[in-house]
């Protein structure tokens, strides 16, 4: 077993070694790479002011068949989460992540809605979870797992409804994996990380679109204004 493993090793090796490079050097041009994080072709797309990226996002966004809508504080979001639930007929219930980004908002406000934080275990019909990057380029979020955004919430529910910050919008991926590096330091990462655009859809049966096959058939953002 072990010379079988060996010889794999060795193949991917020879393989991805550049021409005329020993192994210490190959070793060598690996490091560099991942110390040095290059940036490939970036697409234009994302690029641009804030203001253009927030627009950019939401406009790929919406073309995936996310729904969004710009709130101009958290305190908005719960009236946000009803008219969302009301106007889908969807039951005033809510998982949420119990994340610190969403404990200061106000339910009182709204308080024919049903509200519980975290896991999700399947039954529930909508939740509520905190993104920590939106992509311009495609309108994609990037979600991170920790004990205040397990990924359950991010599946399980036919419904998802996402708070993003304009201010966590980038351009590229280039930039969200800079922003997490940023945020989790150099070696460290979360236990996972999800790039989710648009909700949840396949086409196997009959080239059909079907949403809700793998996940949520339901993705509503909440992009709220710094």
């Amino acid at each position: 077993m072990s010379t079988a493993r060996d010889d794999i090793l060795g193949a991917i090796r020879r393989r991805t070694r550049k021409s005329g490079q020993n192994e210490v050097e190959t070793h060598a041009t690996l490091q560099d790479r991942l110390q040095s994080h290059p940036r490939n072709l970036i697409p234009t797309r994302g690029q641009g002011d804030p203001a253009t990226q927030v627009a950019t996002f939401t406009e790929w966004a919406e073309k995936h068949a996310a729904t969004t809508v710009t709130l101009d504080s958290l305190s908005d979001v719960p009236a946000a989460v009803a008219d969302y639930l009301r106007s889908n007929n969807l039951p005033p219930a809510i998982k949420m992540s119990p994340d610190e980004s969403l404990g200061g908002i106000d339910w009182s406000t709204q308080p024919q809605i049903e509200t519980a934080t975290g896991r999700a275990d399947g039954s529930e019909t909508a939740s509520l979870t905190p993104a920590f990057a939106g992509i311009a380029e495609t309108g994609t979020l990037m979600m991170t797992t920790s004990p205040g955004t397990p990924n359950t919430l991010n599946f399980l529910p036919e419904t998802h409804i996402v708070v993003l910050r304009q201010s966590q919008i980038v351009g590229s991926y280039e930039d969200v994996w800079d922003r997490l590096r940023e945020r989790y330091g150099a070696g460290n990462m979360p236990r996972s990380a999800n790039f989710i655009t648009g909700p949840s859809r396949t086409g196997d049966i009959d080239m059909k679109i079907e949403m809700g096959a793998h996940g949520p058939k339901r993705l509503h953002i909440l992009v709220v204004k710094d």
